[in-house]
C-alpha cells in the first residue's frame, strides 16, 4: 500500500502535509471517530479525500452548499478521481442514476446534502454503497448553539446505525468549545480523536478602524496595499454602489451577490481568481469553497455579527503565506446596530406565527399539505403585499428554518429540464413536418438517456455546440417543442425557493420550542457581544480570536494594529491603546492646549504620553501646532482616519 506522502504528491503535487493534516489522516486510517478544527484555508478536504483513497469503498461526504459540492467534485475529477454530487438541482431520475452508479462502485466520493440523506430513495440505496468513511463538512451546522445551525444535520447521526463500524470525520473551521462538544454529542462519538490547528496566522495583520468616512479609508487601504482584494458589504445595493464608486476613482471593481444569475456569478468569480479583476465587492454570498492564495486584503465595509463569520471571511486573505491585511471599518452607528441585533434577529414567537400564516396564504397552501414541495418565493413582493418589514420576514423565516418547519434558499440554481411527452410513433411525422426542429429532437434523444420516461436536466450550452446554433436559439426551439406538446420543458430557474419540510400546520398550533428559542437568542447575544469586544479591545487581535475558539495560551501576533502600537511605543499594545483613547477623549472639536492635555492625563508618565503623541502625529491622526493639539483624519492602514 502506498504511503500517505506518496498519494499526496501523486494527486495534489505537494511534498509534505500542513499543520495537523497528517495526524488527522492517520487517525482516520485507524478507523477512529475524529473531530478536526482547522482554520479557514487549513486544507480540510485533503483530510478525508486522501485517507479515503487508501481505503476500500465509497467515501460519503455530507456538505451544506451546492456550490461547495460542485467545486470539490470538479477538483477531484480534474485529478482523475471518480466523484459525484446529488443535490436539489437534479431530477429524480438523475439522482437515482447517480446513486445506482455509486452502488455499482463507479465513484470513490459521493457528496450529498443533509436533506438528501433523509429521503426514502437515498435510504434504499445506502446498504449497497460499501461506505468506508463518513465525512461531515461544516460540522458546526449540527449545533443549535452555533452561528449557522441547520436542523437537517441532526439526522446525520441516524446514518451511524446503518453504517456500523464506519468511522466519522467531522470538520469545521469555526467552532467554539461549546459547539465542539455539541458536535461530538450529536454525532454520537465515543472514544475519539480531536485535532485543533492553531488559529494563528502570522502573515495576516488584523486591524479595526473607527472611521469618519468608510469610503475614504477604503481608498487609502487599496492605495497602500497592492494586489487582489475582497470588500465585504451588508447588502446587494451597497456592493453595486461601492464597486461603481471604486471604478470611478480608478480602482476597477466588480460586485457580487446572490441576486446575480449563476452564469454571471461564475464569470465574475473566475475573472477575480485569474487576477483579471483586482477587487470584488460582495455580500457574504461570496467566498465559500474558493481557494485563491494571493488575496492581499480583505476589508469589511460593514461588521459581521459574530467572530465565526468574521474569521472565516478575513481568513481568505494571505493563504499563500505572504503579508496580507484584514481590516474592519466601523462607525459608532455600527456598534449601536450590532447591540440591537439580538432583539431584531429573534422576533416574538407571535410575530413568527403570523408570518408563517401569511406565507401559507401567499403560496396558497392549505393545512395538511406541502411537505417536501418547493415554491417560488419573492421576498420583496411578499413583504410588500402583507405590509411586513422585510427584515422581520427574513428573521422569521430563519427561525422557522431552525425549528425544522421550512427552508428558504435565496440563491437556488435549478438547471433547465426536459421530458418527452409525445408518443414515439408520432415523432417521425413531427420531424418530417418541422425539419427546422428535427436536429434538436434527435440531439435530445441521443444525448440524454432516459429523457423519454423522466424529466432530465439538460445543458443548453452543450446543445448549442452540438447543433451549432446559439443558446438563445436552443431556448426558442425548446419553447416551440413545448408549444407543440412534444416535450415538457422547465426553463432554468434561479428565483428564491421556499421548501416546506413539514406539512403546513394551523398557525396557532405551530410547534416552537420556546425554551430552546430563548437559549439560542441568549447564545446569539453572547456572539454579538464577543464581536463588539473584538472591535474595541486593546490587546492582540489574533490572540483574542484564538482564545474565542478555545486555543490555550496563544502567542501575540506582533502584526495587528494593537501589537504594532505597542512595538512602536516601547510598551504594551493595551497600554498604548488606553492612553490613545484617553487623549482622544479630552480633545474637543476646537482642540486642547498641551498643558491642559498633560494636566488631564496627570497620572500617565510624560515619556509614555509623548511617545503616543509622536506616534499619532506620525500617523497623521492629530496635529500639534502653536501649543494646540487638534484631531484630524489620516491615511494608512493602522491609523484611525
Amino acid at each position: 500500500m502506498q504511503q500517505p506522502e506518496a498519494i499526496l504528491k501523486q494527486y495534489w503535487g505537494h511534498q509534505s502535509f500542513r499543520g495537523q493534516q497528517e495526524n488527522i489522516i492517520r487517525a482516520v486510517l485507524e478507523k477512529k471517530d475524529t473531530l478536526a478544527l482547522l482554520p479557514t484555508g487549513g486544507g480540510k478536504s485533503v483530510c478525508f479525500q486522501l485517507p479515503a483513497l487508501m481505503m476500500d469503498g465509497l467515501c460519503l461526504v455530507v456538505s451544506p452548499l451546492i456550490a461547495l459540492m460542485k467545486d470539490q467534485v470538479e477538483n477531484l475529477q480534474k485529478r482523475n478521481i471518480a466523484a459525484a454530487a446529488v443535490h436539489s438541482g437534479l431530477g429524480f431520475f438523475e439522482v437515482r442514476k447517480e446513486l445506482q452508479r455509486a452502488a455499482d462502485g463507479e465513484y470513490k466520493f459521493l457528496y450529498v446534502s443533509p436533506e438528501r440523506i433523509q429521503t426514502r430513495l437515498f435510504r434504499e440505496f445506502l446498504p449497497a454503497f460499501n461506505v468506508c468513511l463518513l465525512a461531515v463538512d461544516e460540522a458546526h451546522c449540527i449545533s443549535q448553539w452555533g452561528y449557522d445551525f441547520r436542523p437537517p444535520y441532526l439526522k446525520i447521526a441516524e446514518l451511524r446505525n446503518m453504517l456500523p463500524g464506519v468511522p466519522v470525520l467531522a470538520l469545521t473551521a469555526s467552532a467554539t468549545p461549546q459547539v465542539q462538544q455539541d458536535i461530538v454529542n450529536k454525532l454520537c462519538f465515543g472514544t475519539h480523536s480531536f485535532f485543533r490547528q492553531s488559529f494563528s496566522r502570522p502573515n495576516l495583520s488584523y486591524s479595526c478602524l473607527q472611521v469618519e468616512s468608510r469610503f475614504n479609508k477604503l481608498l487609502d487601504i487599496l492605495k497602500n496595499v497592492a494586489g487582489s482584494s475582497l470588500v465585504y458589504c451588508r447588502n446587494r445595493k451597497q456592493t453595486q454602489d461601492i464597486a461603481r464608486l471604486l471604478t470611478m476613482q480608478g480602482y476597477p471593481a466588480e460586485y457580487y451577490h446572490a441576486g446575480l444569475s449563476q452564469e454571471e456569478r461564475n464569470r465574475r468569480q473566475e475573472l477575480w481568481i485569474q487576477g483579471k479583476t483586482r477587487i470584488i465587492v460582495c455580500t457574504n454570498a461570496f467566498g465559500m469553497g474558493i481557494d485563491k492564495p494571493d488575496v492581499r486584503s480583505v476589508i469589511h465595509y460593514n461588521i459581521p455579527d459574530c467572530i465565526e463569520s468574521y474569521y472565516q471571511e478575513a481568513g481568505r486573505a494571505g493563504r499563500d503565506g505572504n503579508r496580507s491585511y484584514a481590516v474592519a471599518l466601523y462607525q459608532q452607528e455600527d456598534l449601536e446596530e450590532l447591540s440591537a441585533l439580538p432583539e431584531l434577529r429573534f422576533p416574538p414567537i407571535a410575530s413568527i406565527k403570523k408570518v408563517y400564516q401569511s406565507v401559507a396564504d401567499y403560496l396558497g397552501i392549505p393545512v395538511g399539505i406541502g411537505e417536501g414541495n418547493y415554491y417560488d418565493f419573492d421576498l420583496a413582493d411578499f413583504s410588500s403585499k402583507f405590509q411586513y418589514d422585510i427584515h422581520l420576514v427574513i428573521n422569521a423565516l430563519k427561525m422557522l428554518e431552525q425549528e425544522g418547519h421550512l427552508a428558504f434558499n435565496e440563491s437556488i440554481f435549478l438547471p433547465p429540464q426536459v421530458k418527452f411527452t409525445a408518443p414515439r410513433t408520432l415523432l417521425e411525422d413531427f420531424e418530417a413536418a418541422h425539419p427546422d426542429l428535427e436536429p434538436m429532437v434527435k440531439c435530445l434523444l441521443r444525448t440524454y438517456e432516459g429523457i423519454y420516461d423522466n424529466r432530465i436536466s439538460v445543458n443548453e450550452k452543450q446543445l448549442a455546440k452540438l447543433i451549432r446554433i446559439s443558446v438563445d436559439e436552443v431556448r426558442q426551439q425548446l419553447m416551440k417543442l413545448r408549444a407543440f406538446a412534444v416535450i415538457e420543458y422547465l426553463p432554468q430557474k434561479e428565483t428564491p425557493q421556499l421548501c416546506f419540510l413539514l406539512n403546513r400546520a394551523p398557525a396557532q398550533y405551530l410547534s416552537v420550542d420556546n425554551q430552546a428559542y430563548l437559549k439560542r437568542k441568549k447564545q446569539y447575544a453572547a456572539r454579538v457581544a464577543s464581536m463588539l469586544r473584538y472591535l474595541q479591545q486593546n490587546g492582540c487581535r489574533s490572540r483574542y480570536i484564538a482564545e474565542y475558539f478555545g486555543e490555550e495560551q496563544p502567542e501575540q501576533c506582533g502584526t495587528c494594529d494593537n501589537c504594532l502600537r505597542g512595538k512602536r511605543s516601547g510598551f504594551t499594545g493595551s497600554e498604548f491603546r488606553n492612553i490613545e483613547q484617553r487623549i482622544r477623549a479630552v480633545i474637543t472639536e476646537d482642540g486642547i492646549t498641551v498643558p491642559d492635555l498633560v494636566a488631564s492625563l496627570h497620572d500617565v508618565q510624560k515619556e509614555k504620553l509623548w511617545k503616543v503623541l509622536d506616534f499619532l502625529q506620525a500617523e497623521q491622526a492629530l496635529t500639534v501646532r502653536n501649543n494646540l493639539v487638534l484631531l484630524h483624519k489620516q491615511p494608512g492602514i493602522h491609523g484611525k482616519g
